[in-house]
């Protein structure tokens, strides 16, 4: 008997609730990091794990404003929201002794966690390192796509025959989408690199930035934004003529939605000097499109009980 065992076993709704868990804090703490940077906070605490050199809380000291030590460490204490979601997956879908493919997903949650804590403490201790922060950023788009994939897989039955939805050509599109997409966030990092929003405004530090023309990068941000739609237009044209089921048709319309709502708020940005609120609500865009596209591309998959032969 395995220890896990002395648990109850969680319901199939239970398990996907869980999933859901992991996909909102995963993109909850890239808001929240977001957060972080635009209030100027990211050395409120400035060193990790710790908080200050021999404490894990906030200190009182004159250098650095309670208000940045409290916004960090609450982005931390949120790391505890991602974590127990990450255990909670794990354990659920052991205990339900789900498929490999499955545990292998769940168990990709608390691995990537932790591999996300160690390149945030690079970042605090590199001071805010514009390539660092780009890194952390894009760690935790790959983890809200993880996170979706997880949700789609517990939710298919584990005896179950994988049937694919869509002809190749389409699917290849949209994997094609996925990686157009991927450029578009690189890009918007390096934006927020070059931007107005360091992270850390204090007199006695220089955050290092990246010295590229802003506009430059605004043009090459912006132009894969609009060649990401192109092709998920095509791809709409093409599920259309083939006659996709309901289900891919709405998550392309959730999706196209998201797209045309993120390039609105990247607009107003650009043209009212990048306020904090809209850095922080374009990230939140960034992580919506990036789960719906996972949602788009696992739903051109099937997994579905085989039918009983007919006598």
């Amino acid at each position: 008997m395995r220890l896990v065992d002395l648990l109850p076993e969680p319901s199939l709704r239970v398990q996907r609730a869980i999933a859901a868990a992991v996909i909102l804090t995963q993109g909850g703490i890239a808001v929240t990091g977001t957060i972080v940077r635009v209030t100027a906070s990211g050395l409120g605490c400035p060193t990790w794990p710790q908080c200050f050199p021999g404490s894990f809380t906030p200190v009182a000291v004159a250098e650095v404003p309670r208000i940045h030590q409290a916004v960090e460490f609450g982005n931390r204490m949120i790391t505890f929201a991602v974590v127990i979601a990450a255990a909670l997956a794990v354990l659920a879908v052991t205990r339900a002794r789900r498929r490999a493919e499955v545990l292998v997903y769940a168990w990709l949650m608390p691995a990537s966690t932790v591999v996300q804590a160690v390149i945030g403490g690079i970042t605090v201790r590199t001071g805010l390192l514009w390539w660092t922060v780009a890194i952390h950023l894009l760690a935790s788009m790959t983890m809200v796509w993880l996170s979706v994939l997880l949700y789609v897989k517990v939710g298919g039955p584990d005896e179950g025959v994988v049937s694919r939805l869509v002809a190749r050509p389409l699917r290849v599109l949209t994997v094609l989408s996925a990686v157009n997409l991927a450029a578009v966030l690189v890009t918007g990092t390096l934006v927020t690199a070059a931007g107005p929003h360091a992270g850390d405004k204090s007199p006695t530090r220089t955050v290092p930035r990246l010295k590229v023309e802003i506009n430059t990068l605004v043009h090459l941000h912006s132009s894969l934004l609009v060649s990401y739609l192109a092709l998920l237009v095509g791809l709409g044209f093409g599920l259309l003529a083939v006659g996709a089921t309901r289900s891919i048709l709405r998550r392309l319309a959730v999706l196209l939605a998201l797209v045309f709502a993120q390039a609105g708020v990247g607009v107003v940005q650009y043209h009212t000097g990048v306020p904090a609120a809209l850095v922080a609500l374009h990230v939140a865009g960034a992580a919506a499109c990036t789960a719906a596209t996972a949602a788009l591309w696992a739903s051109m998959r099937e997994r579905a009980q085989p039918q009983p032969l007919q006598r």
